[in-house]
């Protein structure tokens, strides 16, 4: 099995959890904005149910690609996921470009965390 084989699988799951994670960033954003001086606003009720729905169904087909690939842990796909939601949020959102260095250092180092913590106790 050749190189490129080897790594389809991890590029399309990678692939999709990007896509996943920028839909629910989406869900996220509009739900923030629901609620709008004690009224619900139905557009961003259904602009956030069409986020977390095309999130949660394109992550859905990636978690095939992950078991192609041996992930199986619903811990490891979730950190992987929760990552690039969090990243999308921040990105969509247009903050994260007015984030200080010290904060843009704690979001690595808590992923970093996340993840040491992913490892150490096995998924």
């Amino acid at each position: 099995m050749s190189t490129l084989e080897l790594l389809r699988p991890w590029a399309i799951a990678l692939a999709l959890t990007i896509l996943s994670g920028l839909g629910d960033a989406q869900g996220f954003l509009h739900a923030a904005r629901v609620w709008q001086a004690g009224r619900l606003i139905w557009g961003e009720v259904a602009a956030s149910a069409a986020g977390f729905g095309f999130g949660i169904a394109v992550y859905w087909v990636a978690v095939r690609f992950y078991q192609q690939v041996g992930v199986t842990w619903a811990e490891a796909q979730t950190i992987l996921w929760f990552a690039v939601t969090l990243i999308g949020v921040a990105l969509v959102s247009g903050k994260f470009a007015h984030w200080a260095p010290a904060e843009r250092l704690v979001a690595v180092v808590v992923a970093a965390g996340v993840g040491w913590l992913l490892l150490r106790t096995g998924g």
